[in-house]
């Protein structure tokens, strides 16, 4: 079972969300909240395995609820579904540790399946995200990717798909001291300031999607 926490201001929103998630084979909902300072409280009773959150909700932001639950718990999964279908609202989430991003335009096949990939460790977008970063950063990205060589974008992907430096290291059999100097150097030389950066400008690029690596 995929144990979601359901946090909307709505009660009525909340409703439907709920109905349409437990019709779905797999999925339960375990707790709820209605603003952030309830969702951190019910993050850490209900210990779910996926947050959907809005980004719209009193007092502290969807931004802050999903920051504050990412330093209780770094390895939170929390998908934003929102109405907000800019990319500079996309990419505060990211940055606050967001997994993934769907407006709430998009239909109901489309909110299930980014459930799917958070819950499995992925990153998630909308399509009508997906096509503005790639509208706003993909000319700059790729020009930015052409500086790396072929094992420092082979480790990009794998940063960016979510996998720690151990897994990293694993996978290409290296020593978690020479991933991490890949990482640095990386960073360096397509500018990025954070790691959230980097995944942005590795999605922009288009050399990673919404599911996980393999």
């Amino acid at each position: 079972m995929i144990a979601i926490l359901l946090v909307d201001d709505h009660p009525i929103v909340r409703e439907g969300y709920r109905r349409l998630l437990e019709r779905q084979p797999g999925y339960r909902i375990v707790a709820e909240a209605d603003n952030a300072a309830d969702a951190y409280q019910a993050y850490r009773s209900a210990s779910p395995d996926v947050v959907i959150m809005d980004l719209s909700l009193p007092g502290a932001s969807g931004v802050e609820a999903v920051r504050h639950i990412r330093q209780w718990d770094r390895n939170a999964r929390i998908l934003i579904f929102t109405m907000h279908g800019g990319t500079a609202f996309a990419l505060k989430a990211f940055e606050a540790g967001a997994s993934g991003y769907v407006t709430k335009s998009s239909d109901a096949a489309e909110l299930l399946r980014a459930v799917a990939i958070v819950a499995k460790g992925g990153r998630a977008l909308s399509d009508d995200v997906a096509r503005e970063i790639a509208a706003e950063r993909l000319g700059a990205g790729r020009a930015l990717i052409d500086e790396l060589g072929p094992r420092e974008t082979e480790i990009l992907r794998l940063v960016a798909s979510g996998r720690t430096t151990e897994d990293i290291a694993a996978i290409l059999n290296l020593s978690p001291k020479t991933v991490q100097n890949y990482h640095y150097q990386i960073k360096a030389k397509i500018g990025a300031r954070t790691d959230a950066h980097l995944v942005w400008l590795a999605i922009g690029a288009g050399i990673v999607g919404d599911a996980p690596a393999a």
